[in-house]
């Protein structure tokens, strides 16, 4: 068995749990998503449900990451933070409001018979949060500030994810972005 069909079902187990949760999504929905073999699923995840979403967290975060890192190589400290919302923006539209973030969907429904499911998700959040720091720094926040700000900028933008989802609209993370945008600029500011 290929690790198409295993990357496939990674990517729709991220997909799905974006949208359906951690406890709304089943092996069944994944397969049917991915369009993978049946007994594929059972071969490459034998630490079942857990390890499937391991995995499908490790791959958003690296996804996500990816973005911000190749948005947060100028000099300007906002683009730091349109890097990290402008994907949420359009998941947020194009849903029509159902998606949103898959390592918090996780990390809301890990239970104590998966510990490392927050483990996962926190180094997903810590990585997002270094990657933007950096891209802070370079933008001429200093260090500590830029820790800081890394650290507000993913809690606000995850939460503002959360707002729009329950208002059926992006004006929460529009607004949130707006204030987060001038935050940095100030903190780079000499």
């Amino acid at each position: 068995m290929g690790t198409d069909s295993r990357e496939r079902m990674v990517r729709s187990a991220a997909y799905l749990f974006r949208e359906r949760g951690y406890s709304g999504t089943g092996f069944r929905d994944v397969i049917a998503h991915s369009g993978a073999p049946r007994g594929s699923i059972y071969h490459h995840f034998p630490g079942g449900k857990a390890q499937l979403a391991e995995e499908a967290v490790r791959y958003a975060g690296e996804f996500l990451n990816a973005g911000i890192e190749a948005a947060t190589q100028g000099e300007d400290a906002a683009s730091a933070v349109e890097a990290f919302v402008g994907w949420w923006r359009q998941v947020l539209i194009k849903s029509e409001y159902r998606a949103g973030c898959p390592v918090v969907a996780v990390t809301v429904e890990a239970h104590d018979d998966a510990p490392q499911l927050a483990a996962v998700a926190a180094a997903a959040f810590d990585r997002w949060q270094d990657t933007l720091a950096t891209g802070l720094g370079n933008a001429g926040v200093s260090d500590e500030r830029a820790g800081r700000l890394a650290r507000l900028i993913v809690a606000a933008v995850e939460g503002a994810t959360i707002l729009c989802r329950a208002h059926r609209d992006v004006a929460p993370l529009d607004e949130v972005v707006a204030e987060l945008k001038e935050m940095t600029r100030l903190a780079a500011a000499p």
